[in-house]
């Protein structure tokens, strides 16, 4: 590929640089020392992908990745000194466009944090060709625990990549899963955020965000969000689990794993939400769940950060509805507010606050 490295440390930057030239497998064909260098150099000379740098002078990572999407839209992948301590940062990256994030190899002090670079090009390139991983979506066979399903009548599965975090933030200040319902969200993130990715999801829509834990079930009136990087499945009965298989899968966590989980083993009411996103993932299943007669839902070209994964949807004929991100949550709460009442027993947080 062609990789561009935007940077203001000449140190660092030249560290970038060796690491890929190092690789034989890519090349640099610019360095940029701040925000507005990378913007003009991507729009003369665009690459395939860009390392790029949150703290910057002139103009930071989260502006210059906006614009470039904007102008001259490629991958970008945010690397940067202290991920976890600039996480407000990097999800409005994340937001704007960036594909994901990971620690500046010469400063992360793990051996073989290189490898780890160069392992996330690897998967980004797969991305940008839009590699199939396999034939059709393959879901891991999840034992049967006999155990009887929560009370939730309703399941909003959301999946989103590229720009998801801000589009998610959006959906959820509009939205609240009302009781008897719980949502979902599969996010392409590296599973070293997921933990803070939740925390600030949870700041943006001011309401707690749950964390899926291996064999939990789902929650009526709460969200929760995938943690690692492997794929999230759902059996009959509501349990939650991870598995790596389908291994060779470039996107992780998958979306169309957990959708067409949804669509083979949820019998009761659901909706499919697939926002913006570089990409395939998630168009399969979420024509899956509507073929097993499910609600579905895409978000619009001219909203979408990347409209890569909802027009793959539409291309299909996967989505019932083609909305702009401003209105889905208005549509999720005009959808969902005919469901039946629950006992005040079943209501959120109802056993966390019993004596």
């Amino acid at each position: 590929m062609k990789i561009a490295i935007a940077n203001d440390v000449t140190l660092i930057a030249e560290a970038l640089r060796r690491i890929v030239v190092a690789s034989h497998e890519h090349e640099v064909i610019w360095t940029a020392r701040d925000g507005s260098e990378a913007v003009r150099l991507a729009a003369d000379a665009r690459p395939d992908l860009i390392l790029m740098d949150l703290l910057m002078p002139e103009m930071d990572g989260v502006e210059a990745t906006r614009r470039i999407m904007e102008a001259s839209p490629c991958a970008i992948l945010i690397v940067t000194a202290s991920p976890d301590q600039n996480t407000n940062l990097v999800f409005r990256a994340l937001g704007a466009g960036a594909l994901d994030v990971t620690a500046t190899p010469i400063l992360a002090g793990n051996i073989g944090s290189d490898q780890q670079l160069l392992a996330k090009i690897r998967t980004i390139g797969k991305l940008i060709r839009h590699e199939p991983a396999a034939e059709g979506t393959r879901i891991p066979a999840l034992p049967d625990d006999g155990q009887p399903a929560q009370t939730v009548k309703h399941l909003v599965a959301i999946g989103s990549s590229t720009g998801g975090p801000m589009a998610l933030a959006g959906i959820l200040r509009a939205w609240t899963p009302p009781p008897g319902v719980t949502a979902v969200i599969v996010q392409h993130i590296d599973q070293a955020f997921s933990d803070s990715f939740a925390r600030w999801l949870s700041d943006q829509a001011g309401f707690p965000i749950d964390v899926i834990q291996d064999g939990g079930r789902l929650l009526p009136g709460h969200v929760m969000v995938a943690k690692t990087n492997d794929h999230v499945l759902l059996d009959a009965h509501g349990r939650l689990s991870y598995c790596p298989e389908p291994a060779e899968y470039a996107y992780r966590p998958s979306i169309n794993v957990f959708f067409a989980c949804v669509a083979r083993h949820w019998t009761r009411g659901a909706t499919g939400v697939l926002l913006t996103g570089m990409g395939r993932d998630g168009a399969e299943g979420l024509l899956a769940m509507r073929q097993a007669g499910h609600d579905t839902i895409a978000q619009d070209r001219a909203s979408s950060a990347v409209y890569g994964m909802p027009r793959a949807a539409a291309e299909l004929g996967a989505a019932a509805s083609i909305l702009p991100l401003q209105d889905i949550g208005a549509a999720l709460r005009r959808r969902l507010s005919a469901l039946p009442s629950l006992p005040s027993s079943c209501l959120p947080g109802a056993a966390r606050n019993a004596p």
